[in-house]
């Protein structure tokens, strides 16, 4: 295995440090963020930077995208690009106060719908329902599927696959996946009605309760469902405050829940594409800060590119990105305001203007 190092780049034979006017000069020094048992691929230190948002500014050698994209080495720099931000962190009291109720409604489900987001769906994965969960039926429905390519639908559903967990892929605003859910939610709680007939019990509907992160589109899936809106839904978090069971015919009944997250969020590099994907509280992250970030990471992945930014903006074709992109877009179209340069930027990828573009890969 080849050593994987965050804020690192190699350049041709040897190893480059690049300072934040871009010069890059030979040196011997590595800084390791994140490292593989093998130290066979040469590395860089991406050096001379102070703390704060400078941190985002690395050196046009970053231009370049390898042939095969390594995502792992992009999560790795993504860890690294974090640690000097302003934590973000998202905890209202309704999420306390769902998340007791949510496990005490537990034990009526048959069947748990674990809703994600299809552009980061290990980031959109509560660290503590597999705990809660325990054994209980399991769907886990990877939602916004217009957003990714076919290539990243591919991917996840063969990770899943091998975990043996039940996924499917849907699109709440449009309806697309919406009966699939229906119908394996029906076929996996079917034995509950044949353990009640053994046991001399009338038949009921069955249950499922739909959970996870804020923004993720449970409500919109339930309202495609019942072909009415029976549940509060808008594309920003916490708009469902309380758990609500709706019937669904005669034969099923789904819950309703509100966002939860964990109390606090150790994994930053998930914070912010949680933030990125609008899948957190605004009041809960600096849109600069996540925007630049943004610019980076769409800079490096090869179906955006950084010439896609520059083309969509029109922005000089010099190589600058993250913070230093973010402050020229505000000087050039917004008279010099950050914060609706940054806007702009993460409206954009939120309503997909770069694409399909998914933000992470299943781990290896």
């Amino acid at each position: 295995m080849a050593a994987q190092f965050a804020g690192a780049w190699f350049n041709g034979g040897g190893l480059v440090v690049c300072d934040l006017s871009h010069r890059c000069s030979p040196s011997p020094s590595v800084y390791a963020v994140h490292a593989s048992t093998s130290t066979s691929t040469p590395t860089v230190h991406v050096s001379g930077f102070s703390t704060g948002m400078r941190n985002l500014d690395l050196s046009p050698a970053l231009d370049g995208v390898p042939d095969e994209f390594d995502w792992f080495e992009l999560e790795a720099d993504l860890a690294h690009w974090t640690k000097s931000l302003r934590q973000v962190q998202w905890y209202p009291g309704h999420i306390a106060k769902t998340e007791k109720e949510l496990k005490n409604q537990l034990k009526l489900m048959d069947v748990v719908i674990d809703v994600r987001d299809a552009r980061i769906p290990l980031s959109t994965s509560h660290p503590q329902m597999d705990l809660w969960l325990g054994n209980r039926k399991r769907i886990i429905v990877l939602n916004r599927e217009d957003m990714v390519s076919t290539e990243d639908r591919n991917a996840w559903a063969n990770y899943f696959a091998r975990q043996g967990t039940k996924v499917l892929f849907s699109n709440g605003q449009l309806g697309m996946g919406t009966m699939k859910i229906g119908r394996l939610v029906k076929a996996l709680g079917g034995d509950v009605n044949i353990k009640r007939k053994a046991k001399g019990l009338l038949p009921r509907p069955v249950r499922a309760g739909i959970v996870g992160y804020p923004n993720v589109g449970k409500s919109s899936l339930i309202n495609r469902l019942l072909k009415r809106r029976m549940c509060p839904a808008a594309p920003r978090p916490g708009v469902t405050r309380e758990l609500k069971w709706v019937r669904f015919g005669k034969d099923m009944e789904f819950l309703d829940s509100p966002g939860i997250l964990p109390m606090r969020i150790n994994d930053q590099s998930a914070a912010i594409k949680l933030a990125i994907c609008d899948d957190i509280g605004e009041r809960s992250y600096d849109s600069s800060e996540v925007a630049a970030i943004l610019v980076q990471m769409l800079a490096r992945i090869p179906t955006v590119g950084i010439k896609t930014l520059q083309e969509r903006y029109k922005m000089e074709e010099n190589g600058e990105v993250g913070r230093t992109f973010v402050r020229k877009l505000a000087i050039q179209l917004f008279n010099g305001d950050d914060h609706q340069a940054a806007f702009r930027i993460l409206s954009d990828f939120r309503k997909g203007r770069f694409g399909y573009v998914a933000l992470e890969r299943p781990p290896r």
